[in-house]
């Protein structure tokens, strides 16, 4: 099975490439391990369709790239909530306190119908031949411009691979023949992967009680196990939900001690209408093995996204790493991933 450009991973930027190669009539395929698009930008739907986002979130007015496509794609954007009163624990033995927020000056926006909305525009248009999941990279051999890429079902061959996987996981799950440079390796095994630690949950309520009693249902705590929240209604504001962060070491709970906790905390900064939710949801990325590559020692946030070394060619110029974590700027974010895409598909065009 032959392409011109193979593009692994079915995320923000492998699909914005791929929507573009598409459009500059350049055969590509997109292989995704997982059985669904989007990698880190995952929205999830409770029993009653209440959307809940277990990855990427929010854009700000300064992702100007995002933004372009989104109104390319037609695709409307609301203003965050956060109208009333904020909450900040500081410490477990004194009550929380009431924080009047000002009028949002620089609001965050989300996208309407879920941030997994622009993921199925873009992959919209491919066809299975196109886009194919389930199916995960474990070699890549390159000989003179050719490349064969296996899989755990086929192999394939490429005039060019573009790997849009957290660079850590890509030189720890695919075997390269012949090898990266040493120095590439021990960049990629020290940049930090946006959100891979992260634990995120969201609760659905048939009423937003936080609103009824002029609560924003902005939270930031310092006690846990909930340390930042915030207003998760929809756009048309007739589905209710709360989604916020987990302390990173809640990983080592079970789920049913985690949601106890949290339902804990929730009802003692709002009551007991905290006790009347749907549903909960929750994703640890650290246990995604598609997103999250363990490390022996600690990575800052943000290390080394954006290092000159992945703004290089590999291979005679036929092997790019892109991704979210290899832009210049807004690394680790849904901008910077856009941004990745952009850059690639001008090397690839031209």
């Amino acid at each position: 099975m032959k392409s011109e450009v193979l593009i692994i991973g079915a995320g923000l930027t492998g699909l914005l490439l791929a929507y573009r190669l598409k459009g500059h009539n350049i055969s590509f395929k997109i292989i995704e391990a997982r059985s669904r698009i989007g990698g880190r930008i995952h929205t999830v739907l409770t029993n009653d369709e209440t959307p809940i986002e277990m990855g990427a979130t929010w854009i700000g007015i300064q992702h100007q790239e995002l933004l372009k496509v989104l109104e390319e794609l037609k695709l409307p954007v609301f203003e965050q909530f956060i109208k009333g009163t904020a909450l900040f624990e500081s410490l477990s033995t004194a009550p929380p306190q009431h924080i009047h927020l000002p009028p949002n000056q620089q609001p965050s926006y989300r996208i309407q119908g879920g941030t997994i909305a622009l993921l199925n525009t873009l992959a919209s248009s491919l066809t299975k031949e196109e886009l194919i999941l389930n199916e995960k990279v474990t070699s890549i051999n390159y000989t003179k411009n050719q490349f064969e890429i296996n899989t755990t079902n086929h192999n394939y061959h490429a005039h060019k691979v573009v790997s849009t996987l957290p660079p850590k996981l890509l030189v720890n799950t695919i075997h390269f023949n012949p090898s990266l440079p040493k120095n590439t390796l021990k960049i990629a095994n020290n940049t930090h992967t946006w959100m891979g630690d992260a634990i995120k949950f969201g609760i659905a309520y048939k009423r937003p009680f936080w609103k009824e009693n002029k609560f924003s249902g902005t939270v930031f705590s310092n006690v846990g196990p909930i340390t930042e929240l915030y207003d998760h209604s929809n756009h048309r504001n007739t589905k209710y939900a709360l989604k916020g962060f987990l302390q990173n070491e809640m990983y080592l709970e079970t789920k049913k001690n985690r949601k106890s906790k949290v339902i804990h905390q929730l009802q003692k900064l709002f009551g007991d209408a905290a006790l009347e939710y749907s549903q909960y949801k929750e994703e640890i990325w650290r246990q995604e093995s598609n997103t999250f590559n363990d490390s022996e020692h600690f990575i800052f946030p943000h290390q080394n996204n954006g290092h000159p070394i992945y703004q290089k060619d590999f291979f005679d110029n036929t092997l790019f790493i892109a991704g979210a974590e290899t832009a210049t700027q807004f690394g680790g974010y849904m901008e910077g991933a856009v941004k990745s895409a952009q850059s690639i598909y001008q090397k690839l065009k031209e």
